[in-house]
């Protein structure tokens, strides 16, 4: 559950393999590892069993027993004293909330540690819907088709479409469907990998629900975070969702070739990145007519062949 923006987690998550059309789904709660919150205001998360991974992560049981003392008591201390709990559903909320993140962060890291292992790069690709992600990701699979081997994760909250677009390049696909979530998350990442088991040394490409939003908040285990903005939306898109862009290493500026017929300021849209986010990587890139994409390409080699890495946003 995302209680950042309410998504709820009351639904499923379908993992449909594009190659042989399989679908399996698995319950929202037990997907997301989502923490509970009990009438007194304690927290306590499951570790749901039943991944069937070769992860090799252990399932730690972390019960997150933290009593805020909620109840109506009678002090009848004879002197007024204040208590430093949290009170009512704000208080809960936050604490929810923070046990999410915490553990999304865990398993994020369980990730890191099996790519790290097989020497295999992972992109998170982050966008606005419409953005042209899944064109630019058509694109680069067929011209890097034999140079590297590259499999994908796609993540939408409905229909096997994009993941039917990425196996007709040739390239092996899992679709996971997220239903009201709009966002992909770590232990879905996992389940995703198991079931595409990438070869050793190769490149994941994970196309994250497209939201400029809850993603930033949601580390899933990747090398780096790669986030796309079209020239069709407006140049101030990083300074109105700044965590994305901070946590990004890369911003890809897609469709180029339209620029001739836009009111777009290149400049000024770059200025806001850097502003926020002064490490920012810029390429501009066509993933219609292909100017720009050796860049892009060469960014891609550069880190494929440095798996080792460290940090999630190299």
């Amino acid at each position: 559950m995302c209680v950042t923006c309410g998504c709820s987690d009351s639904n499923e998550i379908v993992y449909t393999d594009a190659q042989t059309g399989v679908a399996t789904s698995v319950p929202r709660a037990a997907a997301a590892g989502a923490p509970h919150v009990h009438a007194d205001g304690h927290v306590h998360s499951h570790d749901h069993d039943g991944h069937g991974d070769d992860h090799g992560h252990s399932h730690d049981h972390d019960h997150d027993h933290r009593h805020s003392h909620d109840h109506d008591h009678a002090h009848d201390h004879g002197h007024a004293h204040d208590h430093p709990h949290d009170h009512g559903e704000a208080g809960r909320t936050i604490r929810l909330e923070q046990a999410i993140l915490a553990k999304n962060q865990l398993l994020a890291e369980r990730n890191r540690g099996w790519l790290a292992g097989r020497e295999i790069l992972a992109l998170n690709l982050v966008s606005s819907p419409g953005s042209g992600k899944t064109t630019l990701l058509e694109r680069t699979l067929r011209d890097l088709k034999g140079r590297h081997a590259i499999s994908v994760i796609e993540g939408d909250q409905a229909t096997v479409n994009d993941a039917e677009r990425i196996r007709a390049t040739g390239c092996k696909a899992i679709q996971i469907n997220t239903g009201t979530g709009c966002h992909l998350e770590a232990e879905m990442l996992a389940r995703g990998l198991q079931q595409l088991d990438p070869p050793r040394g190769g490149i994941v490409m994970i196309e994250n629900v497209g939201n400029l939003v809850c993603p930033a908040l949601f580390d899933l285990g990747e090398r780096a975070q790669v986030v796309i903005l079209s020239f069709t939306e407006g140049e101030d898109k990083p300074i109105k969702y700044p965590h994305m862009f901070r946590a990004s290493s890369l911003m890809l500026l897609n469709k180029i070739d339209l620029l001739p017929h836009l009111r777009f300021d290149v400049e000024r849209c770059i200025t806001y990145a850097r502003q926020v986010n002064p490490a920012l990587q810029v390429l501009r890139v066509s993933a219609e007519t292909g100017e720009g994409m050796a860049a892009w390409y060469a960014w891609l080699h550069e880190r494929s062949a440095a798996p080792h890495a460290a940090g999630a946003n190299a």
